[in-house]
């Protein structure tokens, strides 16, 4: 089975210092997961061109399917991600026709001057499909370069997500890797991390290798840990997919229950 490598870069001087909390991460990180992508690494950066460049192209040797960059894209002076894109491909930075279209419409509607900072946001890396904005003014990138799909998208989480929803992830379901998932979690009060964890061990040795289970400490009581189970299987066909979800469940349900005296609800079952 083919593997859709992906890689996330948030980007953002605020990001890593900690001054706003990094929610576009896990957004992204689980709608890949769900379309069946391999989410391999989540890299934050400050707003520094040869830096961002530089992770870049490491990334880029690696030829992942996509990689996800999201911040950058306004119109102030460090607002940067697409130069830090245009260097590590050693293309140039351009004024894109349809970017500059949708920036200008943006301001008419507002009756707003078009003033050069508000310009410099149709400037994107040659080749590229200028992305709608359908929330804020700065629009998104999409670039193909051989094996790879880089998707810039805005740091703000409502617009990022507006435009992956509308745009992004309708194109990728085209062209992506069409698994299906399967995702069960469960609820296990009274059997410590450290006690699952060679049942976990004994079932993934004899499970396929797209199986995946880890376990999640909780606040329990004294006596009485609680542990979130997280099972998921992908596969493309569907029944499979669900069918060999549910008999892991149950495996590691029988095993847990030959050996413990403990409480086991499901939490969420994403299966048919």
């Amino acid at each position: 089975m083919t593997i859709y490598n992906a890689w996330i870069f948030t980007l953002g001087t605020e990001v890593v210092q900690g001054r706003i909390v990094n929610t576009n991460a896990s957004y992204l990180g689980r709608r890949l997961t769900l379309l069946g992508f391999r989410v391999v690494g989540v890299i934050s950066l400050i707003d520094d061109v040869d830096t961002i460049a530089r992770y870049l192209s490491i990334v880029l040797n690696e030829k992942p399917k996509i990689i996800v960059t999201t911040g950058g894209l306004g119109p102030t002076y460090d607002d940067r991600t697409l130069e830090a894109v245009a260097k590590a491909l050693n293309k140039k930075l351009v004024l894109n026709d349809e970017a500059f279209n949708i920036v200008k419409e943006k301001y008419k509607v507002r009756n707003m001057p078009l003033t050069e900072e508000r310009i410099k946001m149709a400037y994107l890396p040659e080749g590229s499909i200028a992305i709608p904005n359908p929330v804020g003014t700065a629009p998104g990138c999409w670039l193909e370069v051989r094996d790879t799909i880089i998707v810039s998208l805005p740091g703000v989480p409502q617009e990022m997500e507006a435009m992956w929803e509308s745009l992004i992830e309708p194109k990728l379901r085209s062209i992506g890797p069409s698994l299906y998932i399967a995702e069960i979690l469960l609820k296990i009060t009274g059997v410590s991390e450290s006690s699952l964890a060679p049942l976990i061990k004994n079932i993934l040795k004899d499970s396929p290798p797209e199986v995946y289970i880890k376990s999640h400490p909780k606040e329990g009581t004294p006596g009485k840990p609680v542990i979130e189970l997280y099972i998921m299987y992908s596969n493309k066909d569907k029944e499979k997919a669900d069918k060999v979800a549910k008999e892991i469940m149950n495996k590691m349900i029988n095993s847990i229950k030959q050996r413990f005296e403990a409480t086991i609800e499901t939490i969420s079952m994403n299966i048919s």
